[in-house]
């Protein structure tokens, strides 16, 4: 860039500006801008970049209050509907999905039975005024009914396109000219050295080459009186909660980041400030004062408590009789299957065994292998098989993290002896970013590009420019799972399990499981993963327990454990006896295309391996059916197509760039079972459970319960 001078002798000295919207030097000191700044982050969502992918409680700063307390006082903050709508309760009590007897019980355990009509009449019948009025934003909206400006519309397309350049990790074609010192470091330096201008106005360009403007005197020209500087600063990042939650969660852990920057979450609401006080200055002028100033209402406790009110009681009568309504069902099932015949079936010779993630999304295909196998066996555990590292494919640069988010591993796994190239998409190439070949390829590629759309459109299929969840592990390449004592760290990680590591972890997760003895012959590890199209968010239908990542890794590194002579001989002294006939293979469910991959099948016993191949025959008849039960909630597939061709429209599903979402992830999820499979084994359960395998009769102390909680 150009230098250009700044001639600042033509923009008025600030301190005019602040003579008429001083408070006094007294007010300023009223607020505690650390104190403040702490109290919004907490408030925040905890989002980080979704590289390391969770679920998270949106409401953590609530989850130290009693749950009704906690979603009503949210509620009446920021605005939320943390319950279903009165109608919709209402509804669902006509269609007998709340159930009579149920919603009676609850009302007479909470009121009396002298009041059951009275109160079932408030339920079913009253009218209340629903309307949620948030707290939060009440101040900030009057910029909009006094000067009739949208300061979100006038500060958000260019704020959100700053901090999207500034925090990019490659995306972008020209890279954002980064200063040591942070954010507003960089914006100077690009004002210094730029014609053009962040801004339309003088005012706001003075004071960030000032470099010594605080936030507090950005909050005077914008607020005024100190007093409502913590309520403006909820209703300004309350605004846009997501971009605020993820620079919070980046200045707390800035390794979230794969290529780092430096930012604060100060900066971020300077930056904002700046802005605002630019589009007030150009549309307004100087007949314009700080908002305070137009409020007729005082400073606003928005975290001050709430009054308990009768809709608030109804509420919560109507979602308990919601949800017991289910669980009773649900128990009802678990009742009959417990005492069913086939209940018998763990007397039986084991065909195979096989473990899948406790993820609701497997509790069906779980459902149909055993439907499909009498003689099969099917137990739960978290996706990453207990077995926590980085893993680094072949010719990447940086390091995938699978396994839980909270946990920070102390291996490396790495891959080696890829001889497949892996193919790329000819249009997405970084040369067409260029003037020259730019030009070339769009005149050259540009009616492919047309056609290749119109394929993708009508004729989809799997493409290098998809997110394959098998292509996360080459299945023929080798990995370093043994450490051996003369392998050096890499960057301070150590490379490989050494045989102890293995077998605590081996035995960890079988102990957990209940499989301690009666092993089949082929016993599967089998993970999960979410191809997809079109989601820029894909990690989310990936394994969490591989923090948002494809399990096939742990899946294959487990069962190559499993199978490791010497930690079988350190497992039999501690109690668990792996016959040397037992083969553990590692594999995968796709479970948006609904289909599955086995790895290392060569290492399996000559005499097994025909049984082998009849299971896979099984699990196609398995994925089958499962793409048939998950059809009926997609709109885009008629479910009563044969079942071949559902399965097809599935896969098609799976690669479809209309199709942002294939599968709906976590979005039914109501339960959690721990405990044997008899107790679940062949109820449906509609894919709403998670479903953790534990054996009580070998943990009396509950250790491994505890374990399991956790």
């Amino acid at each position: 860039m150009i230098q250009k001078s700044l001639n600042t002798s033509t923009i008025n000295p600030i301190h005019i500006e602040l003579e008429s919207t001083m408070d006094t030097s007294a007010s300023v000191k009223k607020f505690d801008e650390a104190k403040v700044l702490h109290k919004l982050k907490h408030y925040l969502p905890s989002q980080t970049p979704i590289k390391d992918f969770i679920h998270h409680n949106t409401l953590h700063a609530f989850q130290g209050m009693k749950f009704y307390d906690a979603i009503f006082k949210a509620g009446k903050i920021f605005g939320y509907q943390v319950t279903l709508e009165l109608d919709d309760f209402r509804k669902l009590y006509a269609q007998g999905r709340i159930n009579e007897k149920i919603l009676d019980r609850l009302i007479i355990q909470a009121k009396s039975i002298d009041l059951l009509d009275i109160w079932k009449k408030k339920l079913l019948y009253d009218t209340y005024d629903t309307v949620v009025k948030p707290r939060v934003g009440s101040l900030r909206s009057r910029w909009k009914s006094v000067y009739h400006l949208d300061l979100d519309d006038e500060v958000q397309p260019i704020f959100f396109r700053t901090l999207c350049s500034y925090l990019d990790q490659g995306i972008s074609i020209w890279k954002f000219p980064l200063h040591k010192d942070g954010l507003l470091a960089s914006l100077k330096e690009l004002e210094l050295n730029s014609y053009t201008s962040f801004f339309k106005t003088d005012r706001p360009k003075a004071l960030l080459l000032n470099g010594k403007t605080s936030l507090q005197e950005l909050l005077q020209i914008v607020v005024g009186p100190a007093s409502y500087y913590e309520q403006y600063l909820f209703d300004q990042q309350f605004s846009h909660q997501g971009w605020s939650g993820i620079v919070s969660s980046i200045e707390d852990a800035p390794h979230t980041l794969l290529d780092p920057r430096k930012i604060s979450f100060q900066d971020m609401i300077a930056l904002e400030l700046l802005l605002e006080i630019d589009a007030l200055d150009y549309h307004l002028g100087t007949s314009w004062q700080p908002i305070a100033q137009a409020s007729m209402d005082p400073p606003m406790d928005l975290l001050d408590s709430i009054a308990k009110t009768e809709l608030h009681e109804v509420f919560t009568l109507w979602q308990n009789a919601f949800e017991w309504s289910y669980y009773d069902e649900v128990l009802s099932g678990i009742k009959q299957t417990v005492s069913s015949p086939d209940g018998d079936y763990a007397l039986h010779k084991k065909s195979f065994q096989a473990i899948f993630c406790i993820d609701e999304r497997e509790c069906s295909i779980r459902r149909h292998i055993e439907h499909m196998d009498k003689s099969c066996e099917t137990f739960g555990s978290p996706g990453f098989f207990g077995v926590e590292f980085y893993f680094q494919p072949q010719g990447a640069q940086f390091y995938e993290k699978l396994c839980p988010a909270p946990v920070t591993p102390k291996y490396l796994i790495k891959e080696s002896q890829v001889s497949a190239i892996r193919s790329h998409e000819l249009l997405y190439s970084s040369k067409n970013q260029n003037l020259f070949s730019g030009t070339v390829s769009s005149l050259s590629l540009g009616y492919y590009a047309g056609i290749r759309l119109i394929q993708n459109l009508f004729f989809p299929k799997m493409s290098p420019a998809i997110s394959n969840a098998f292509s996360h592990m080459n299945k023929y390449g080798k990995l370093s799972i043994e450490h051996r004592s003369t392998d050096p760290l890499e960057n301070g990680l150590q490379v490989g399990f050494t045989l102890e590591e293995m077998t605590l972890r081996v035995g960890n997760l079988l102990r957990g499981i209940g499989l301690v003895s009666d092993f089949a012959p082929i016993v599967y590890t089998i993970a999960h993963g979410s191809s997809s199209a079109n989601n820029p968010h894909h990690s989310a239908h990936d394994c969490g327990a591989c923090s948002g990542r494809p399990g096939s890794v742990n899946a294959r590194v487990f069962a190559w454990m499993a199978n490791h002579k010497a930690v079988r001989e350190l497992l039999k002294t501690d109690g668990i006896d792996i016959p040397a006939t037992t083969t553990f293979i590692g594999g995968m469910h796709d479970t948006a295309a609904d289909q599955v991959e086995f790895y290392d099948e060569e290492i399996i016993l000559e005499s097994h391996y025909q049984q082998h191949k009849i299971n896979l025959l099984q699990f196609e008849q398995a994925l089958d059916a499962n793409a048939k039960e998950r059809s009926r909630r997609f709109a885009s597939i008629n479910t009563k197509n044969d079942i071949k061709r559902v399965r097809t429209d599935i896969l098609h599903r799976s690669v479809s760039m209309f199709e942002p979402r294939p599968e709906l992830g976590h979005g039914t999820n109501a339960l959690c079972i721990v405990g044997r499979r008899n107790i679940t084994r062949g109820l449906f359960l509609d894919r709403r459970a998670f479903l953790n395998s534990y054996d009580p009769t070998i943990d009396p102390e509950g250790n491994i319960l505890t374990a399991v909680m956790r």
